[in-house]
């Protein structure tokens, strides 16, 4: 049985073929959304032209002299050089002065872009055009207020002293609060490194029942975020929904609270694995969108074995390496950030990593590496699975493991 799968979101969006036996049970799980058609640049323009909750873009940068846009990172699959034009268009057009306009990644506690990067997200002409900035978490931040569960929220201060702030993301199940988009943006995405801890791990810990992938109604992590980008005066967000390609299929727009309830709405369906694998020996976990954050992975793979107990394969071809995590991640050889490690492979996985650019720190989101069986490529990982599964294995295929969840 031959599967395709996309590979390589940022390097020319390629396909992987893998080849399972076929006296294998092998179902394949994709996203209910992963075949939705991507919207035209003028469909994505006729959107944020017609806003949920607020005037259009245009109008409100009437008479302001300083904006801002912040975009997410190279872990999201937003195609920022889509929407970043049309948002440009409206600033512009109300008249404001190009060198008054700069653009603020949304990195949180992730490591730098370089501007080859920034190219990737924005392109060459935004790049050229207009300053482009990195959060840094650490410095160069504004408080401004503190949330009913006690975070101080902090704020880039390029950000803060803009009059006119928009922000640019995309809404995919996350596995905190529930989905991402919205005020996510803003905490933890240009927030102090205090203010992130704080929400991590305090608002956290105040009803973690309500937090987990795909939870969002009761999420309090999600409050906690809404109110601080309200503090913060985030004025306009676009959030999109991508398909299994990462291609543009649905565009919300305008009050950061209107919009993302919408896109959540839509995303819970576009998101949803179908079918829902259970009780398998084998789980086989693609990580495309966010392949640089591959762990997430783990987390579709093992809810889909028998009792928690079977191999997990995560397929995570990143030629950057795993991003630089100064919360979760690790810095040493028995130490990291304040939120470090972010878990712990169960002696019931067994967990095969198949990274055809692996590094010795590959696995360090886990307090357990040395455990990971590694593979550089799929017949290597064939040559390890054969050596454990016979014909009639249960086996699922996740497409993308780092988008997709389980409604149940």
């Amino acid at each position: 049985m031959k599967i395709e799968l996309p590979q390589l979101i940022w390097y020319g969006n390629k396909t992987l073929e893998i080849d399972l036996p076929d006296d294998w049970e092998v179902e394949t799980c994709p996203m209910r959304g992963a075949s939705e058609r991507a919207l035209t640049v003028e469909e994505q323009e006729a959107a944020i032209n017609s806003p949920v909750g607020t005037p259009p873009l245009r109008q409100l940068a009437r008479g302001k002299k300083k904006a801002v846009i912040v975009f997410d990172d190279m872990t999201r699959p937003t195609r920022t050089y889509e929407i970043a034009p049309i948002v440009l268009r409206e600033l512009i057009g109300a008249g404001m002065d190009e060198e008054n306009i700069s653009f603020v990644c949304a990195l949180g506690t992730h490591g730098a872009l370089t501007q080859h990067e920034f190219r990737k997200k924005l392109g060459t002409g935004i790049t050229q055009r207009f300053r482009v900035y990195n959060h840094n978490c650490y410095e160069n931040c504004l408080e401004v207020g503190t949330t009913s569960r006690g975070t101080t929220v902090s704020v880039n201060r390029e950000v803060m002293e803009a009059d006119l702030k928009v922000a640019i993301g995309c809404v995919t199940a996350h596995a905190q609060v529930g989905f991402s988009g919205g005020g996510k943006i803003i905490l933890p995405g240009v927030a102090h490194i205090d203010s992130i801890s704080h929400y991590h791990i305090d608002v956290q810990a105040q009803a973690p029942e309500t937090t987990g992938l795909g939870n969002f109604d009761h999420n309090v992590m999600r409050f906690n975020i809404e109110e601080a980008a309200r503090m913060a005066g985030l004025d306009f967000k676009v959030d999109v929904l991508v398909n299994g390609r990462g291609a543009t299929t649905a565009v919300f727009a305008g009050d950061f609270l209107a919009a993302h309830a919408q896109a959540v709405d839509r995303a819970k369906d576009v998101f949803a694995t179908e079918p829902r694998p259970s009780n398998k020996q084998l789980m086989i976990t693609n990580a495309f969108a966010k392949p640089n954050e591959m762990a997430i992975a783990a987390v579709l793979g093992a809810f889909g074995l028998e009792n928690l107990t079977g191999t997990v394969v995560i397929i995570a071809n990143a030629p950057e390496g795993q991003v630089i995590h100064y919360l979760l991640g690790r810095f040493g050889q028995s130490y990291g950030g304040r939120q470090y490690p972010v878990g712990t492979i169960p002696p019931s996985v067994e967990l095969i990593i198949q990274a055809p650019h692996m590094d010795k720190t590959f696995a360090d989101w886990f307090s357990n590496p040395e455990v990971v069986t590694w593979t550089r490529d799929w017949n290597g990982t064939m040559d390890v699975l054969r050596q454990k599964f016979g014909p009639g294995t249960r086996a699922a295929v996740i497409p993308d493991a780092t988008m997709q969840y389980y409604t149940q």
